[in-house]
This record gives C-alpha cells, sequence and structure tokens, in this order.
C-alpha cells in the first residue's frame, strides 16, 4: 500500500492452520472466493496454533497416528480433499510451519499463498507434516519468485515469532456468536474450549468486517454462503471470474485437486504436460513446473 491509496473498506481474516484438514479441505471454496474478491478486500491469515508447544505427547504415537489418520479420512469424505496414502506421524506442533507461512508474507501475497499451499500439500498429500524448521523450509523449495535464505532469516527471527504470538492470541478471542453455531455443516464450526478456560475459533473460520459490523463464518461453509457474508457487511465486491482454460487454470495455481479443476476450468481436462500426483482418494494435478520441484515428486539427492 502506497501513500495516498485508501485500504480496502472490508477485511476477511482467515482463522487457520497450515496442518488443519478442515482448512485443507476449504482450500477449494477458499480459493474462489479470493478470485471473486480479488484486491476489492484486505485477506488477512491468523495462524491459531492448531498443535502447540504445551500438548502433551501421544504416550502410543504409532496408535495417534493411526487414530488421526482415521480422522483425516473422514474429514475428506465430507471435503473431496486429497489424503496421503500414508500419514507418518502426528504433527509435533504447527510454530514451524505457522512462523514460516507467516514469514512469507513479507515477500508478498502470491509468494505467501504458494508457501502456505505446499505446507499444507506436504502433510496431506505426502503424509510427511512440515512440524521442524528444516522439514518447513525444505517443503517450500522452488516456489516460484520466493527467496528462500530471506525466507529463512524471516522464519527465525524475533519480529516474525510475536506476529504468530499474536495470532495464536487473536484466535483465543473469538467473536461471541461464534460460541454456539446451528448445524447444517458436517464441520459448523462452534468455537473450542480452551485447556485454560477460554475458547479459540473452530479452523477454518471466516470473519469479514467493516469498519462499522462483521460477520463470522465459521466452519465448513458453502461459496454462497461466504458470499452472502461479504455482501452483508458491503455488497458489490463478490465479482466471479469466468472459468479458465486447462492450461490457464494450471498455470495460475500451479496445483489442483479435483473440486478446484471443476470449478476453475473449462474445457478437457487434464491439459498437455500436468503431473497426475496419486493420493488416497484421487489425484492431485500439478504443472510441470511445479512437479520439478514438489516434495511428492522431487527425487531424494
Amino acid at each position: 500500500m502506497t501513500r495516498g491509496q485508501r485500504l480496502p473498506p472490508v477485511e476477511v481474516v482467515e482463522y487457520t492452520d497450515p496442518l488443519c484438514p478442515w482448512s485443507w479441505g476449504a482450500e477449494p471454496v477458499l480459493r474462489r472466493l479470493r478470485e471473486a474478491l480479488a484486491d476489492r478486500v484486505r485477506w488477512r491469515r491468523v495462524y491459531a496454533i492448531l498443535f502447540d508447544h504445551d500438548d502433551d505427547p501421544a504416550p502410543d504415537p504409532v496408535a495417534e497416528t493411526a487414530w488421526y489418520a482415521r480422522y483425516v479420512e473422514e474429514v475428506t469424505t465430507h471435503t473431496l480433499a486429497p489424503r496421503a496414502v500414508r500419514l507418518s506421524r502426528v504433527a509435533a506442533g504447527s510454530w514451524p510451519s505457522s512462523l514460516v507461512a507467516k514469514a512469507a508474507e513479507r515477500q508478498g501475497p502470491e509468494v505467501a499463498g504458494r508457501v502456505l499451499r505446499r505446507l499444507r500439500e506436504t502433510v496431506f498429500v505426502v503424509g510427511e507434516p512440515a512440524d521442524t524448521t528444516a522439514l518447513a523450509l525444505s517443503a517450500v523449495y522452488g516456489v516460484p519468485d520466493l527467496d528462500p535464505e530471506r525466507l529463512a532469516a524471516d522464519a527465525a527471527g524475533r519480529d516474525v515469532r510475536e506476529e504468530v504470538r499474536a495470532d495464536r492470541a487473536e484466535a483465543r478471542r473469538p467473536v461471541p456468536e461464534v460460541r454456539s453455531v446451528r448445524g447444517g455443516s458436517p464441520h459448523p464450526g462452534a468455537a473450542k474450549e480452551t485447556a485454560d478456560g477460554g475458547y479459540r475459533y473452530a479452523l477454518p473460520t471466516l470473519l469479514v468486517r467493516s469498519a462499522s459490523e462483521h460477520r463470522a463464518v465459521p466452519g465448513l461453509r458453502t461459496f454462497e454462503e461466504y458470499a452472502a457474508a461479504v455482501d452483508a457487511v458491503h455488497p458489490g465486491l463478490v465479482r466471479v471470474p469466468g472459468p479458465l482454460t486447462p492450461a490457464q487454470a494450471l498455470e495460475r495455481h500451479r496445483s489442483l485437486t479435483e473440486p478446484e479443476r471443476h470449478w476453475t476450468a473449462g474445457g478437457v481436462w487434464p491439459p498437455p504436460g500436468a503431473v497426475r500426483v496419486e493420493t488416497g482418494n484421487g489425484p492431485l494435478w500439478l504443472h510441470p513446473g511445479e512437479a520439478a520441484v514438489h516434495p511428492a515428486t522431487r527425487r531424494a539427492p
């Protein structure tokens, strides 16, 4: 934002975590919403820290991993998002991936979005949670226009850590109306009680707000529900773009799930050069340039 430019009239706050299966499942709808809003809103991600430092370690990691893999599988029956053929373990913590995702924001929204996408795919496609700094930095190797040295330095810095700490705190101050949410969704998104007797937003939750009002959209929701919340706060901001050709869609997004490619691309699929990655419940489609550096297809050194 340069001097003299006006801030967008509406802010969309996305409460999320790179390792959250419901947030991964919401990617197609939220991608579509971001496309429909373009630069007419300020979109801000808040990393809620799903797996925290003070979580007790599992007494039986193998059993916990098996349980969590079944949980993710159940989530994907609702979201149709890809899931890993095999999950290696439950993530030890959300801090490393959240720090890397937050640090990427300093390199612009396009880079930040692609970094977050890679971090999600590392756990839900590859089955290897990016739960250390080294794994998180390795996961985002080759993201277009990313400066990896700057990313590593920023992710290790005090300023980014304080930003994520502030995100964690913000996510634990939910608006009152999300404490009790009616059904109608497999994941309605009522706020979660925390160990200290407080609450945090369920993930994902979108908070659409202007200077005078707000609307909360918790849990797994349709595009129409998100669009209605934006219209209630500021009509006329949602403008759904027309479909791209398959080649354009893959060039634009570099990575597409089956739900995503159906809404974003019109025409015969797959486009020439598309790389199909098999998952536990359907393909992930990669641009050939993405496939050359993606953790799912990258050759070990």
